[in-house]
């Protein structure tokens, strides 16, 4: 998958992130310095998901004006399937929708 980003103007930023982990199994986070963060997960200081599963790669990243904005998102795109997620990575904006999954039609 490509790295892809999104560049918003700002003072205070903060970065929703997606990691792929040695396992194949992706890890979204947010961060208000993204340099920094990639290099606590990549010495095992990182979450406990990543820290098991090392050696991690970014794959994608979105960057905001606000931390605030980049945790909301985190929250968002943590919910989604790994389908949605990696439509969301390679661009396929128009995907999404059919991708989201309504709790009422599960059984």
């Amino acid at each position: 998958m490509k790295l892809t980003c999104t560049i918003l103007v700002g003072t205070m930023t903060g970065y929703m992130y997606i990691l792929e982990c040695y396992d194949g199994s992706y890890y979204t986070g947010s961060t208000k310095d993204l340099g920094r963060r990639l290099k606590q997960h990549q010495n095992g200081e990182g979450a406990n998901h990543t820290k098991k599963r090392l050696p991690v790669k970014l794959l994608y990243y979105e960057k905001y004006n606000r931390i605030d904005t980049a945790f909301y998102r985190e929250k968002q795109v943590q919910g989604w399937s790994r389908a949605k997620k990696e439509a969301l990575m390679r661009g396929d904006v128009e995907a999404l929708p059919g991708l989201s999954m309504a709790y009422r039609d599960i059984k």
